[in-house]
């Protein structure tokens, strides 16, 4: 009877016990004497065939064998309940098992109740909503979350063009990079070759921007590159390493390989450049030409008299000794090169410099490289782009066009490109405003993504704190965490309070970028922050305005002008308001002026100065008034005690009280210093218990200025 009420209305699907899914045959059998049943029989194995709902069969079947009935609950017995499977789409039954923390057998069963025509095996894959009945039936949690699909954007970002074909490839002008130590003498060498006298105009004879020009030698043209060879000046030396084709060398007969000379080596061989020395100032008393040749061998350059590849010549650019044999070795290495470039086709150009003129705006040096530029072409170079207004050679002639290899000053930019930037340029003004917002858009994801990253380890490290206090909170009384919580709330620093720590706020304006690129480098290196905190509020190129006076004025800054002026405006709110406003044409100096403004906020040091050392013999107790008071007999060993000084007493080398002294006397009289080999009793004004052989130390406290800790190469 029990074994028919277990039947009664559980009949929805047959199923084989022994899993089978194709059931044909129909019978009709007798269950219980007086009613028959249609039932099936399956016909691969013949069995009988029980109702589909597995819990039920089972049940049936376990109770057939006079086991009890097992539930769909002992399928997550003694398992994790608190499991929260994420679907994010179809997963396999493996997949579902291993992510559930139940046995593949259950879901397979499970699955015989909902679906007869799947195969049960690790890897079937099952649909979402088949999913969630199995989860549902077992009550364990699940999230949906479905997958973005991510359709990848068509860039509309403009590039340079595949190679040219060699037959439409004609030859173009040397790119010489010259480039040395700080006045080993390349702007002199040029100078000589072009016969000006650049060096001059250079403020304190050092070069300090990138200078690109021609110059005729032997009915041929060679484009020049004067680098900087002062230690702030590396990136710029890599740029013209960079866009070059030969690299001259500059070391001084008289010096020998230098810091900036090892960078310049360092660079060239990273840009795969060849390399010619010019090995200058041979005309010197004390030269030596020589010890020059093996020191560039210790550094590997293995010049050809040793063997090697690197052509040397020795000159003298002051003289103009032995230039032709220099501008004959840089010919003979361009002919071997074989220099060509397609000069059909749009531009492509690399920006060397850049700088703001008051009259003409943002202007830019750059060194085309394909293609041929002329007035009235639409260039795209960074995040800015140029309707081409006028073209100018290093002397500020008009040019109608300038080919491969010309270095030429472009004007028309709607903003300042940044130095190394790639000018390809395009179709149109629309079509460069498009290639603009591409490459904003991109940026902007890039920024975004790098906050997300941010934000998510710091919530993470939030999440981790949180969870460690509470931890912590968990095992204290609700008194102690309430006292806790109460001292924190206190002890948070107040919303705009100005802090006591030193800082110096400061403005940046250059005349080129490149000047701005080697300060921001120079100021990389500063990490004494603890001593006092270094902000830079604003840098750009340009005349320095009233605007970044107003911002230096209200954090209490420094405006820095690098070649640059101040404008009408910005003098005028300067003198009102005393900011400080200073001019330099020389790196090291704007960077010296630098160091001595942080060191100014720096708070002075105060300095411990030891005037005397005593030694404590025997303490005693003496009677002041109605009370008895500990006094220290002491032998002064160093120096003198004075009473006017501050004091320390010492114990096997620790310091166990320090503060002024009460009394000081020698023979029953109070006196105001005892000197050394004399005895003395002394009271601190505090109670403190001495004892014999411990150490009296008599200080004075001086304060001395400190210096900021910023070392630098040069």
């Amino acid at each position: 009877m029990a074994f028919r009420q277990l039947l009664k209305g559980s009949v929805k699907q047959l199923t084989c016990p022994r899993r089978h899914l194709n059931a044909r045959q129909l019978t009709t059998f007798e269950l219980v004497p007086g009613t028959t049943t249609s039932h099936r029989r399956c016909c691969c194995c013949h069995s009988k065939l029980l109702p589909n709902d597995w819990s039920r069969v089972t049940s049936v079947r376990s109770y057939a064998r006079g086991k009890p009935p097992i539930s769909n609950q002992s399928l997550t017995k003694g398992k994790n309940k608190s499991v929260t499977v994420v679907i994010r789409g179809p997963m396999t039954i493996h997949e579902l098992s291993s992510a559930a923390n139940i046995p593949k057998d259950g879901i397979y069963e499970l699955i015989l109740e909902r679906e007869l025509n799947l195969k049960l095996e690790p890897y079937t894959v099952l649909k979402v909503f088949l999913i969630k009945s199995i989860l549902d039936e077992l009550h364990i949690g699940y999230i949906v979350r479905k997958e973005k699909l991510v359709i990848p954007k068509l860039s509309k970002d403009a590039f340079r063009r595949p190679p040219a074909d060699p037959s439409e490839m004609q030859p173009r002008p040397a790119v010489v990079t010259v480039m040395g130590h700080v006045d080993h003498g390349k702007t002199t060498l040029l100078d000589a070759l072009r016969k000006t006298s650049v060096v001059a105009q250079e403020a304190g004879g050092i070069t300090q921007h990138i200078g690109a020009f021609q110059v005729p030698v032997q009915d041929k043209l060679i484009t020049f590159l004067d680098t900087p060879g002062h230690a702030a000046f590396k990136a710029m030396r890599e740029r013209g390493a960079n866009v070059t084709d030969i690299v001259v060398l500059v070391v001084a007969a008289d010096d020998g390989v230098m810091e900036q000379t090892k960078e310049s080596i360092k660079y060239a061989r990273n840009a795969n450049v060849p390399m010619i020395v010019a090995i200058n100032k041979c005309d010197k008393p004390d030269a030596e030409p020589d010890f020059t040749k093996r020191d560039l061998l210790a550094n590997d350059i293995v010049l050809e008299e040793f063997g090697g590849s690197v052509q040397a010549v020795a000159i003298s650019a002051l003289k103009n000794l032995h230039l032709d044999d220099l501008t004959d070795a840089i010919l003979t290495q361009a002919e071997i090169q074989e220099l060509r470039a397609d000069p059909t086709g749009p531009v492509e150009a690399v920006i060397v410099e850049s700088r703001v003129d008051k009259g003409k705006g943002s202007i830019g040096t750059a060194i085309v490289q394909r293609g041929t530029l002329k007035r009235g072409a639409i260039l795209v170079a960074g995040q800015v782009m140029c309707k081409v207004r006028t073209l100018l050679n290093e002397s500020g002639q008009v040019l109608k066009s300038a080919g491969p290899s010309v270095p030429v000053e472009i004007t028309g930019w709607k903003g300042n490109p940044s130095a190394g930037d790639v000018a390809l340029e395009v179709e149109s003004e629309s079509r460069a405003r498009e290639v603009l917002k591409w490459r904003l858009d991109s940026s902007q994801e890039v920024a975004l993504e790098e906050e997300r990253v941010i934000v998510e380890r710091r919530a993470a490290e939030h999440h981790r704190a949180y969870r460690s206090r509470k931890a912590t909170e968990k095992a204290l009384h609700w008194k102690q965490v309430l006292q806790i919580k109460t001292e924190e709330r206190y002890s948070r620093p107040k919303e705009n309070e100005k802090s006591n720590n030193p800082e110096l706020n400061i403005v940046i304006k250059a005349d080129v970028d490149g000047s701005i690129e080697a300060i921001l480098d120079v100021l990389s290196t500063y990490e004494a922050h603890r001593q006092c905190k270094l902000e830079i509020l604003r840098y750009g190129v340009g005349v320095i305005s009233d605007k970044d006076v107003e911002l230096a004025h209200n954090f209490e800054g420094v405006v820095f002008g690098f070649n640059v002026e101040v404008s009408n405006e910005g003098i005028r709110y300067a003198n009102e308001h005393r900011v400080d406003v200073k001019h330099h044409q020389i790196i090291y100096k704007l960077v010296d002026d630098l160091k001595d403004e942080l060191t100014a906020r720096l708070p002075p040091l105060e300095v411990q100065e030891v005037i005397g050392e005593a030694t404590v013999l025997q303490t005693f107790d003496i009677s002041v008034g109605k009370k008895k008071v500990p006094v220290a007999g002491c032998r002064v060993s160093k120096g003198q005690l004075s009473l006017d000084g501050s004091f320390k007493l010492l114990r096997n080398n620790q310091t166990l009280h320090e503060g002024p002294l009460n009394s000081l006397k020698h023979h029953k009289e109070d006196v105001s210093s005892v000197t050394k080999d004399m005895e003395c009793g002394l009271r601190f004004k505090d109670w403190v218990e001495c004892h014999s052989g411990d150490t009296v130390i008599c200080y004075q406290v001086r304060q001395e200025p400190q210096t900021i800790n910023w070392d630098l190469d040069f």
